[in-house]
């Protein structure tokens, strides 16, 4: 069924309707019409009315709501009947078709527009440039076909005067790759003649307003269509078409679909060359027949390419070969006029065949190997003109009217007859439907030797004079007891018929009455060779190819051509054929007024359309008790979230058995039928119900699986946020490891080169590491500036030596080492100390070298007064306090007091430099130097004991040596 719709907009499936009957049937139908609801369906049928205006339901937002849907499950649409060929002809491999039928202005020619634009949109979703033109193609071979072979009508402003059917091909992947157009029997007597209110083609109304006044001058063509016999009818009627534009979009789409420069203008020749027929008069002279206006002759000559006196000839000649003499005959002024219609209607009739089999060669299939690309596959597309019933009909509408009981019978067989078929391959009781069968019809109007094309053409074989008399005559003999014929004759108190003129023909649609007057020259369809011989003979190529022919000598014997009739019959017996070996789908269209109106939905005219279209044996058939059947896994598949026993998937022994269990459950088992792979269901009310139902379990079941779903989601970003995190961190520990031991790598020989490594490039560090690596570098920067690697050893030889017992080290200051500014015979370390000799303080300095350390007077410009060898001294000793008191311990017992003194900053403590240096030294020259620390220090002085104490005083205002009993005391400032 059709989901979405609500039953303010009536039943979108006629089979849901209550009670099948006619006034339902028009009631609905009407109502979906009233509300802008023109597509309806009837199972796989679509059912469409002419809203006459344009709608916005055929864009690209449209398109995607089907593509893809299955037929039940959007609201009767042409897309979902395209889509559902679409999908047959990719999934199952299958070649299809779409049958579009109805009267004349029903809509057919705009419906099947649609259905080509919906299969260009769903197709090519990588946009290849080959499919891409294939599509352009295609499409823009509407725009021409319609140009050449449309016309208005009484009934319809763009009425088809041309059946047409278009195959496209598609490959494997459902690309398409091709196509092939065939046409069947051009209405090409309205080339001649119009009804009252009606126009010729097109094509030649786009020409004399649209075309530019180079080439209007060119073809020697005025404006105005009134100046033209052919057309002068139409040309006085008002029509919405706009001619002048048409004509451009009809030059650039030829253009596009690949017409030489030469080709257009061609086309453009022979439309103007019939206008000047049609102009073209004849008179007497005694015997002799002549050309009134002789100066058309000379502009027929230029736009043929030919000479001017084989165009007279033509006109007025007529070769006859008897044996081997050649005869001309000249025609009468009848002769004459009736041979130049005939050159117009042939030359019109090839043009639009020659057009039909240009654009053939281009969208035909190229270079298509089945064994290497696969299988190809087929979507027809037939629209075809509709039943005709006019206030005089000839042998064109009975042709038509042929052709549309040929595809009522294609229906007929096709649907109804399978639809009763299905039942019975179901094994589901049920009563038998009449319908009416139109074989009788069409074995009226084909049969051999008994039926009308037979009879016609058995007239145009008699030798003699034949007329249309001679042919009712025919038919009234052998289809004298025919229940669908009759004829005045057959039927004398019928004053509808005339004698010896018309007949009637019951055909499905109604009742036709049909004048014979034309039936037998058209049928033959008479065309002199001179004709031929002289467009043959043409100088322009694409005329010349046009008549071949043409070619044949005058002598030269060939076989009676078939007859238009013969022709006909087969071009539609083909037809039928080629629909019947595919998988049809239907568009019946329905004309819901005369008057072209949007609001107006005349009851009587839509009843007549719908009786004679079948559609109500269409409906009762279809359900023939039931409303609704599936198969029984696609009616799972919709309704299986109903029932705890099928949702998620049953466990049962079949699907028939799942969707028992389902309608039990629901209470529906009186209202069905199992049949052998579908499932039938009885009311539409049961079906609503199912619908509802579902539509209230798929809200729960989205919510679900939007929390599942968000759930999944959630727990996706959290895995792919813990992962990236823990890859970052790898990355990280890499890159920060990576970038030591570059860093170790470039700077581990520094101590080696005579900058300290100020030279080397330091690594680029990861952003991690910016602002470690610009302190890193700011520490090396210094001490690299300001200290060497023998200062480093020191300072780690003081921390080791004296950490945490004394307070003031100086390891945060640069340890400069040299604090004497003056020469000396060893280079070494220079320090300034503050010395006391004995009972005496005098002020001294201490030079260390790498050998000695020597004692001299600052008065006497550092003149040494002492030295003391290195290796002599065994210890210094240092007091915990911030004191500068160092004593240095010798072998020889005359051990060295000192206190650092005078030091520039004042209070800078050196203690720990003095002690870190000669550490150091002794490290290097691998030699123990004892380091202690204590308060008070014991020392000897020239071999006697003594006792050094550092004791605070307040009033003292710098250190001083002051004599005790046991030693020295050292009195420094106190607090």
């Amino acid at each position: 069924m059709a989901e979405h719709e609500s039953l303010e907009f009536g039943k979108a499936d006629f089979v849901l309707l209550d009670n099948v009957s006619m006034e339902e049937f028009m009631a609905n139908l009407k109502l979906r019409f009233d509300k802008g609801r023109i597509y309806t369906y009837i199972g796989e049928v679509v059912v469409s009315v002419n809203p006459y205006r344009a709608m916005n339901i055929y864009g690209r937002d449209t398109v995607e709501q089907y593509k893809g849907r299955e037929l039940y499950e959007r609201p009767p649409h042409l897309f979902a009947i395209a889509d559902a060929a679409y999908k047959a002809m990719k999934r199952r491999n299958k070649d299809t078709c779409i049958v579009i039928s109805g009267e004349s202005g029903a809509g057919k020619t705009e419906a099947s527009k649609y259905i080509m634009q919906y299969i260009a949109a769903i197709t090519n979703p990588n946009q290849r440039a080959e499919v891409e033109r294939v599509k352009n193609m295609l499409l823009k071979s509407n725009c021409v076909l319609e140009a050449f072979g449309n016309a208005k009508t009484n009934r319809n402003d763009n009425s088809s005067r041309f059946g047409k059917y278009m195959d496209i091909n598609f490959d494997f992947k459902g690309d398409p790759i091709g196509g092939h157009i065939s046409n069947y029997l051009l209405e090409k007597c309205r080339v001649i003649f119009q009804q009252e209110g009606e126009r010729s083609f097109h094509s030649f109304y786009q020409l004399l307003r649209g075309a530019p006044d180079s080439l209007i001058r060119s073809l020697h063509i005025q404006k105005d269509p009134a100046a033209y016999n052919y057309i002068k009818v139409g040309g006085q009627i008002k029509s919405s078409i706009n001619d002048g534009a048409d004509f451009k979009a009809v030059a650039d789409a030829m253009k596009v679909i690949g017409f030489t420069g030469d080709e257009i203008q061609t086309v453009y020749k022979i439309l103007a060359t019939i206008l000047h027929l049609g102009n073209l008069t004849f008179g007497v002279d005694g015997d002799v027949t002549l050309i009134e206006n002789t100066k058309l002759v000379s502009i027929l000559r230029e736009l043929l390419s030919t000479k001017e006196e084989n165009v007279e000839k033509a006109l007025l000649y007529r070769t006859v070969a008897t044996g081997r003499d050649v005869i001309e005959k000249q025609h009468t002024v009848q002769e004459a006029s009736y041979g130049r219609d005939a050159l117009a209607k042939a030359m019109y009739e090839r043009l639009f065949c020659w057009i039909v089999g240009r654009i053939n060669d281009i969208i035909e299939v190229k270079n298509y190997d089945a064994k290497i690309h696969g299988k190809n596959t087929v979507i027809g597309v037939l629209d075809i003109y509709g039943f005709e019933i006019f206030q005089n009909n000839s042998f064109e509408q009975f042709c038509i009217n042929y052709c549309n009981e040929k595809l009522q019978q294609l229906f007929i067989q096709l649907v109804l007859k399978q639809e009763q078929e299905e039942y019975q391959r179901e094994g589901i009781p049920w009563k038998h439907i009449d319908y009416f069968n139109n074989q009788i019809i069409v074995d009226l109007v084909e049969q051999q030797h008994k039926g009308i094309f037979s009879v016609l053409d058995e007239a145009c074989m008699n030798v003699g004079k034949v007329t249309d008399e001679v042919f009712l005559q025919g038919l009234n003999t052998k289809l004298a007891k025919h229940a669908h014929y009759t004829s005045r004759k057959l039927s004398p108190t019928d004053k509808s018929l005339e004698f010896d003129r018309d007949f009637r023909i019951r055909h499905y649609a109604g009742d036709v009455v049909y004048s014979v007057v034309g039936f037998i020259d058209k049928n033959k369809d008479t065309l002199f060779q001179d004709f031929k011989r002289l467009l043959y003979n043409s100088s322009n190529p694409v005329l010349k190819g046009m008549w071949p022919e043409g070619k044949l000598s005058i002598t030269e014997v060939t076989k009676r051509p078939l007859t238009a009739a013969t022709l006909f019959k087969n071009s539609m017996i083909s037809l039928v054929e080629n629909l019947a070996c595919k998988e049809p789908y239907y568009v019946r269209c329905i004309k819901p007024n005369d008057v072209k109106s949007p609001l107006l939905f005349e009851q009587e005219r839509c009843r007549h359309q719908v009786e004679y279209l079948g559609l109500l044996e269409n409906v009762r058939v279809r359900r023939a008790g039931f409303a609704y059947r599936q198969t029984y896994p696609r009616f799972l598949q919709r309704y299986k979230m109903i029932s705890e026993f099928t949702w998620p998937n049953h466990e049962l022994s079949s699907d028939k058995e799942a969707v028992k269990r389902l309608l039990q459950g629901c209470g529906f088992d009186h209202d069905v039928a199992y049949g052998k792979t579908k499932v039938f269901i009885r009311t539409p009310r049961t079906l609503f119900s199912l619908e509802e139902q579902r539509a209230e379990m798929v809200q729960r079941i989205v919510l679900f699986l939007q929390k599942v779903w968000r759930g999944t989601i959630a727990r996706m970003r959290y895995r792919r946020m813990r992962a990236a995190l823990v890859i970052l961190q790898a990355y990280r520990r890499y890159k920060v490891k990576s970038y030591f031991r570059e860093v170790h790598r470039r700077f581990k020989n520094v101590k080696s080169m005579k900058d300290y490594g100020r030279h080397v490039k330091w690594p680029t560090p990861p952003k991690v590491l910016r602002k470690f690596e610009e302190a890193l570098r700011s520490i090396y920067n210094r001490y690299a500036d300001k200290i060497s690697a023998l200062q480093v050893r020191a300072k780690v030889a003081c921390l080791e030596a004296l950490k945490g017992q004394r307070a003031d080290l100086g390891l945060q200051r640069a340890w400069e080492g040299n604090y004497l500014v003056s020469r000396w015979d060893e280079g070494g370390q220079l320090c300034f100390f503050q010395i006391n000799h004995f009972n005496k303080a005098e002020n001294r300095a201490v030079l260390i070298t790498d050998r000695h350390l020597y004692k001299m007077d600052p008065l006497r410009q550092y003149k040494p007064m002492k030295s003391i060898p290195l290796y002599n001294v065994t210890g210094v000793s240092v007091s915990p306090g911030k004191d500068q008191l160092v004593v240095f311990h010798t072998k020889d017992s005359r051990d060295l007091v000192v206190c650092l003194q005078g030091m520039v900053p004042a209070n800078e403590s050196r203690i720990g430099e003095l002690v870190g240096t000669l550490l150091s030294h002794f490290r290097i020259e691998k030699r123990k130097l004892q380091v202690n620390i204590a308060s008070p220090i014991q020392c000897s002085l020239n071999g006697r004991k003594c006792t050094v104490i550092v004791e605070p005083k307040i009033n003292q205002s710098q250190p001083d040596f002051i004599r005790s009993r046991s030693g020295f005391i050292l009195a420094v400032p106190g607090n």
